[in-house]
């Protein structure tokens, strides 16, 4: 399997309101920016769909080092969570519906193709890559606000 790096950002202007994502994908010397956005939406939505939409751009079967600085995203899918919200029907632990089944679902779809290891990163930190998929984020929801 190819060895992809991959970082990547989602931001939002209000919550909801309108928001982009980016992501950054390295394999050996070759760098790709993605980038997208949605008119009303929420920062967690654009930070699955940021690692989506890296995900869905691979090509075939890949081992990722998957870069973000979402704890929900990261912590979604490292402790399980995700993976029990879908065992219960898209149902919490206290019964409460998971937000963004959806996006979780395609996720952890692409998680069945992809080994993928999740790495958490401080956001607005001393990272250029996570920096970097900000700025695209950004871009992103500036131009459709």
């Amino acid at each position: 399997m190819k060895q992809v790096t991959i970082y990547t950002d989602g931001a939002c202007s209000g919550n909801p309101g309108p928001g982009g994502w980016g992501a950054i994908l390295k394999y050996g010397a070759h760098e790709k920016e993605l980038s997208g956005g949605d008119p009303q939406t929420t920062n967690n939505k654009m930070e699955l769909s940021g690692v989506i939409a890296a995900l869905e751009a691979l090509h075939e079967p890949c081992k990722v080092d998957l870069y973000s600085d979402s704890k929900y995203v990261v912590d979604g899918i490292t402790k399980g969570w995700a993976k029990g919200w879908r065992a219960r029907g898209w149902m919490k632990a206290d019964k409460t519906p998971a937000k963004n089944p959806e996006l979780w679902g395609r996720l952890l779809d692409l998680l069945d193709i992809h080994a993928v290891t999740f790495h958490w990163v401080k956001g607005h930190a001393e990272n250029p890559y996570n920096n970097r998929c900000d700025e695209l984020a950004v871009r992103e929801w500036k131009r459709l606000k």
